[in-house]
């Protein structure tokens, strides 16, 4: 018996060594090196160098001088510890009662415009950081009248971030919202809109 638990020990002890400290740092040390913004999280810095957040999770902003983002089921809005969707059912009152009332505060400045599916539904993470152009062109007067800004600029903001699918056909063109409104506080800051 003392001839198999040697090995299994042996073993197992490299084994623990080899693919819980060395592998994981090597992973870990080539990701920092070769991907150092990707491995920090895709966190986006104002012009002061404060982290406003990551361009991979959406956040939520009600203010009328920004973009907003589509509706979240994690948590109390964007929490990423509770990522998920809201997993209600299409018949369940509940649902109905929430996508009414986005479609209510959608119209409230939005009133002639087609409301896109993505105003008023969840992502399956819950965590979208974007919106489609559709989305974002319906919130352009909203944003120009609070920034007191020409809607061209909005429009012409909104156009640099959207992004086309990959390699033309995979995917759907989208807005980063987070990227967006960074954009449109370097282009005419709130506190100067105020």
């Amino acid at each position: 018996m003392l001839n198999q638990t040697r090995p299994a020990v042996v073993s197992m002890l490299l084994f623990t060594l080899l693919l819980g400290g060395v592998y994981p740092a090597v992973v870990t040390g080539a990701g920092g090196l070769l991907f150092p913004a990707q491995a920090e999280g895709s966190l986006l810095r104002d012009d002061a160098g404060r982290v406003v957040g990551s361009r991979l999770i959406g956040q939520v902003t009600t203010t009328p001088e920004y973009l907003w983002p589509r509706p979240s089921a994690a948590g109390d809005g964007y929490n990423a510890a509770g990522s998920s969707g809201s997993n209600l059912g299409p018949l369940n009152p509940a649902l109905a009662e929430r996508v009414t009332a986005d479609a209510d505060a959608i119209r409230a400045y939005a009133p002639d415009g087609a409301i896109p599916s993505d105003a008023v539904t969840t992502s399956g993470s819950g965590l979208d950081p974007e919106i489609s152009p559709e989305f974002a062109a319906l919130q352009v007067d909203r944003i120009a009248e609070a920034r007191r800004i020409a809607a061209d600029e909005v429009r012409a903001v909104i156009a640099e971030n959207t992004e086309q699918p990959l390699l033309g056909f995979i995917g759907q063109p989208r807005v980063n919202v987070l990227l967006t409104n960074v954009a449109l506080d370097r282009l005419h800051p709130v506190a100067a809109a105020e």
